[in-house]
């Protein structure tokens, strides 16, 4: 069975790749390896959603990426967001180095990187809280990031996911209305999904 990017395996071979690319207006140079999410360059679901996001309503406060991968939409909300501690976590010890890397390599300081399990490593409440779901992960997984947020945030704090028609999004997007009584298609693109909720 090939290795998924939500296990660890630590004797994959590595197959290591360094990029720029451009998140919000910051150029932002990226390693990234074999056995994480969108190896090659950052997935288009992501890119989608960093442009999405809006800080406008949104209170003072941090941010908690979930299932942050070698780091894309974290440090580039830490970058845009320079103010905001950006905590990013994820299951995948190889991907958390490299987002650890990732952030020195771009000075980027307003940064915790560690170890969860969706939650539960986390605490404390968040002003936002963004994800683009480990879908593979299997449903659970992507239920637990989206009903679980509502714990996490602050009063008017949003929670801003990504997701794919035929992935799901259709009844995330019930889903999040059921945990918040709101939720807001903001951007579809290409079959992708920018959904964002409010804790009222």
């Amino acid at each position: 069975m090939a290795n998924q990017y939500f296990e660890n395996d630590p004797n994959l071979e590595h197959e290591v790749k360094n990029f720029n690319f451009t998140l919000r207006g910051h150029g932002l140079d990226f390693t990234s390896d074999s056995g994480v999410f969108s190896r090659q360059t950052i997935d288009y679901g992501s890119r989608v959603l960093i442009d999405a996001i809006d800080f406008q309503n949104v209170p003072n406060g941090n941010i908690l990426d979930v299932g942050c991968g070698y780091g894309p939409i974290g440090l580039a909300l830490a970058k845009d967001q320079p103010k905001r501690q950006v905590t990013m976590v994820d299951v995948n010890l190889r991907a958390l180095g490299l987002a650890k890397q990732n952030a020195n390599n771009n000075q980027i300081n307003n940064v915790e990187i560690f170890e969860s399990d969706t939650y539960k490593a986390v605490s404390g409440k968040y002003a936002m809280i963004v994800s683009n779901p480990p879908v593979r992960a299997g449903k659970e997984v992507v239920t637990s990031i989206l009903a679980d947020s509502k714990d996490y945030l602050e009063p008017n704090g949003e929670l801003w996911i990504v997701l794919q028609k035929k992935q799901g999004a259709p009844s995330a997007k019930k889903l999040m209305d059921q945990t918040f009584g709101n939720v807001e298609v903001v951007t579809r693109d290409k079959g992708y999904y920018i959904l964002k909720s409010k804790l009222i």
